[in-house]
């Protein structure tokens, strides 16, 4: 198998192409080979309904016959969006298919490789498992948990203040972090804040569809944010507002005057979004902590020193150390003269 990690590899670059286009699908590419280990073709799903990197790939190719087809997912066997694209895999005569993981979708789990170890396919994996894991990790939520894809994404001092105690926050970081948050916004299928920050800083956050947790209903609709965008404000369930062409109000139940964080999930789920990207305060940043899969914290190398500035987790209280959400660095990347740590959920 060792052979097959630079194909791999190959395919997981192949897939990133498509970031952000092809929720609630997964990233996926492909590679072919010839028997003499020669790539003959290429492809990636590019986008949610059109073809499957397996199908783009061998679309390109009149005859397949004997060759080794690589792919980071394991070929779906059942009909959605396009048909099933182990049934092209036989047709086109492919000896062997290198798999990086399993599709953890019920309706293929196992049972597209098995379809075609049926059909004399030669079938070979996981390679790169953990790696192609981690490229469709909101896929792999999404499909175990039925819950969305959560992130935060936060900008610090190295002392984890986000703004001094009057709020002066702009900016920490450089223009060399800000220019890759919007590339980490593009993974996502929306952005997540709460009224205090739309109030406060009047963000536009360019993006898609954007998420605003306002219980009372403070924000104006004159607000950068409402300007563009599909747009979906939650609220105490006691209220009401009618709809408007770009955005959706949607109550939900308080929980200590906090909107319950999980009736929100839930919802948003229900709606189709499966990754979220959190982009507020401190405090609304604690409270979805419990519920975070990945956090995003540029540190830039700057001492606030004030111990009454705001703290990135504010809105989270324990009484003892034993009760810390426990994460795992992923990766770190920097951005000079700022660092990026990614973490993960243990």
């Amino acid at each position: 198998m060792k052979k097959y990690i630079n194909e791999m590899k190959k395919c997981i670059k192949l897939a990133k192409i498509a970031q952000g286009n092809t929720s609630p699908n997964p990233l996926v590419g492909c590679v072919i080979l010839n028997s003499k280990g020669k790539i003959l073709s290429t492809g990636c799903h590019i986008r949610y309904g059109e073809y499957h990197a397996e199908r783009s790939a061998l679309s390109k190719l009149d005859d397949a016959k004997d060759c080794t087809l690589v792919v980071n997912l394991e070929p779906c066997c059942h009909h959605g969006k396009t048909p099933p694209c182990t049934d092209l895999i036989i047709e086109k005569g492919i000896k062997r298919v290198v798999y990086g993981m399993k599709d953890p979708n019920p309706l293929v789990s196992g049972k597209g490789l098995q379809k075609l170890q049926d059909a004399g396919i030669e079938i070979v994996g996981p390679v790169l498992e953990k790696e192609c894991i981690e490229l469709n990790e909101a896929f792999v939520k999404n499909h175990t948990e039925h819950k969305p894809f959560i992130a935060i994404k936060t900008a610090t001092t190295i002392d984890g203040k986000i703004a001094c105690k009057n709020g002066s926050s702009k900016w920490i970081t450089s223009s060399k972090a800000r220019n890759q948050v919007k590339y980490i916004r593009n993974k996502y299928d929306a952005i997540l804040t709460s009224s205090s920050t739309v109030i406060a800083d009047n963000p536009a956050m360019l993006h898609k569809k954007k998420i605003i947790l306002d219980r009372e209903l403070k924000t104006d609709l004159n607000f950068e944010i409402y300007n563009q965008g599909e747009i979906y404000v939650f609220h105490d369930e006691k209220f009401s507002h009618p709809d408007t062409e770009n955005i959706k109000f949607i109550g939900v139940p308080v929980n200590k005057e906090k909107l319950d964080i999980e009736s929100v999930l839930n919802k948003l789920y229900e709606i189709g979004i499966m990754s979220i990207l959190v982009e507020a305060g401190g405090k609304l940043n604690g409270s979805f902590l419990p519920f975070v899969d990945k956090i995003y914290q540029f540190i830039a190398p700057k001492i606030s020193g004030d111990n009454q500035g705001i703290s990135c987790f504010a809105g989270r209280r324990i009484n003892n150390i034993s009760e810390c959400e426990d994460f795992v660095l992923q990766h770190s990347e920097i951005y000079s003269p700022d660092i990026l740590l990614i973490f993960s959920k243990k």
